[in-house]
């Protein structure tokens, strides 16, 4: 016996083994098309039916939805490419393809839920990423994990907040061109892990350092001294051009970073107004500097025709840019040829209060070098100063640097 029909409910029949249903709706193209919801019993449809027409009612309604590494693969390109600088769209295209698409790239966009999140979330946090990415299976000579023996090495707790956080950010914009309701990947929180406490170098450490690679003439030496003495970054260091060094006024301009971003070695401004700066140089700064326009000068001579023009404060013996590998990689040697300990190349930033106020200068500069909103931050730096020996010790070594600039 047929059921009867409520009013406006035409659209609901039988179909397979259970019911169906549709609405005509707006699609975010403005184009108007009908929209399909399915159940095994005609109530339970009539739930989705009545949902949808609600939905319908308030705006746009996509009728078909993409998975989750569909849309993630445009949301990449039409999104995160225009908007973000580089080296943060590298970022985010790594967390996608490492860690969000192998556990979520198959659902649907419309269908994701606070569950799925949970889920891969937790994953994430216990499953080996050697055997998940199958970086072992890859080398030549198996060691590890696709040699029977799992290393374990798991995403560490900052990973998987970024990688979540990328995924909220691909989400918000999902709800920006009305694809989805809400942002599930919002209502999941991944416990902060503790922070790991790093040990910089000491004043002692710094000047036995700069010490050894001053008495090797490391092509590398001023390079050192600008990120001990004024707290450059990598990119910065390796991206500084001579029409931003003012040694006559001791001033130089940081605004450039050199980065390889997706094979590419990349010379762009640096990544927020804040980087940017005038920095006074110390006078340790500007001898190493002068003493490094002289060395470039001989190395340009000794290259000839090899030689390729570029206006980078460090480059190779033929002229090229350094490739920030290659730094760390040098930093590394000099480390260990000069008896001191390995730190990561961006600790060394910690030292360079110490070693300002080590090399006596003024609270105000140092304050401007650090880059410091309030001088009590720097006067906090400047209560730890080292001892004499080692203040003796870098002055000597800054006149030393004088003199060979001077030769």
């Amino acid at each position: 016996m047929s059921v009867k029909r409520s009013n406006g409910e035409g659209s609901i029949y039988p179909y397979k083994n259970g019911h169906a249903a549709y609405v005509w709706v707006t699609k975010p193209d403005g184009k108007r098309a009908r929209k399909y919801v399915y159940g095994k019993t005609r109530d339970e449809v009539h739930g989705k039916w009545v949902k949808l027409h609600a939905e319908a009612a308030q705006g746009p309604v996509a009728t078909s939805s993409p998975t989750i590494a569909q849309y993630l693969t445009r949301w990449l390109t039409e999104v995160v490419d225009p908007d973000l600088k580089p080296k943060t769209a590298e970022t985010y295209a790594m967390h996608v393809r490492l860690y969000i698409v192998p556990g979520l790239g198959v659902k649907r966009l419309d269908k994701l839920t606070v569950r799925d999140i949970r889920t891969w979330v937790n994953t994430l946090l216990t499953q080996c990423q050697c055997c998940a990415q199958g970086k072992d299976a890859k080398r030549d000579r198996p060691r590890c994990c696709a040699a029977g023996a799992c290393c374990k090495q798991l995403a560490s707790r900052r990973t998987v907040q970024d990688a979540r956080a990328v995924l909220r950010s691909a989400l918000t914009n999902a709800i920006t061109e009305e694809l989805i309701p809400k942002n599930v990947a919002a209502l999941v929180k991944v416990r902060s892990g503790r922070k790991v406490k790093r040990h910089p170098w000491s004043v002692e450490e710094a000047r036995e350092f700069l010490e050894a690679a001053r008495g090797a003439r490391d092509p590398l030496y001023t390079a050192y001294v600008l990120i001990l003495v004024v707290g450059f970054r990598r990119g910065e260091v390796l991206g500084l051009t001579w029409k931003n060094v003012n040694l006559d006024a001791g001033e130089v301009t940081v605004e450039l970073q050199l980065q390889r971003i997706r094979r590419q070695l990349v010379h762009d401004e640096t990544k927020t107004e804040a980087s940017s700066a005038v920095l006074p140089l110390p006078q340790i700064c500007v001898t190493a500097l002068q003493l490094r326009q002289k060395e470039q000068e001989a190395a340009k001579q000794a290259a000839g025709e090899l030689w390729t023009e570029s206006d980078f404060v460090f480059t190779t013996r033929y002229g090229t840019p350094v490739e920030p590998r290659n730094f760390n990689r040098s930093f590394a040697t000099r480390s260990d040829k000069a008896g001191v300990r390995r730190i990561r190349l961006h600790d060394t930033r910690h030292t360079c209060g110490s070693l300002l106020a080590a090399l006596d200068v003024h609270p105000r500069v140092a304050m401007q070098i650090l880059r410091h909103s309030k001088i009590a931050v720097t006067m906090e730096v400047y209560t730890h100063i080292p001892s004499e020996a080692t203040r003796k010790a870098l002055r000597k070594l800054g006149k030393h640097l004088g003199q060979q600039a001077r030769k």
